[in-house]
């Protein structure tokens, strides 16, 4: 995947928290044809391992090509894309795993929100 100039790589550990895959990793494109040659590689140099995905959402148009080897979950994603999705933060509780050779991936910050509470009605007597 980092052979292909993929961005901001990391692997998210979400056992703990769901029961449809253990890890997903996520990357950047800068383009579709970007995205698309990262999904081959992965696909090619897997593939010759003998592990084949389950399925591959996205493919053709590339903006988010999703990859499905069932314990594991491979996001592409062109870097808008990803921006406007997200997971990092849907997935904000799952433990970060460190890519070897990658500084490691800083832990989102948590932002809270202030509660506006509505003023209880008034009583007032009729």
């Amino acid at each position: 995947m980092l052979d292909k100039k993929a961005t901001d790589a990391l692997i998210l550990q979400v056992a703990p928290l769901t029961s449809v895959a253990d890890y997903l990793v996520i990357s950047s494109a800068d383009s579709d044809r970007q995205a698309s040659a990262i999904a081959d590689h992965i696909d090619g140099i897997l593939s010759r391992s003998g592990v084949k995905p389950f399925g591959v959402e996205g493919r053709w148009s590339s903006q988010w090509v999703l990859m499905d080897y069932g314990d594991v979950i491979v996001h592409i994603f062109r870097q808008d894309v990803r921006d406007h999705y997200a997971l990092e933060r849907l997935w904000a509780d799952a433990k970060r795993i460190a890519i070897p050779g990658q500084p490691p991936a800083p832990q989102p910050a948590i932002i809270s929100r202030p509660v506006k509470r509505k003023k209880a009605p008034s009583k007032t007597k009729a």
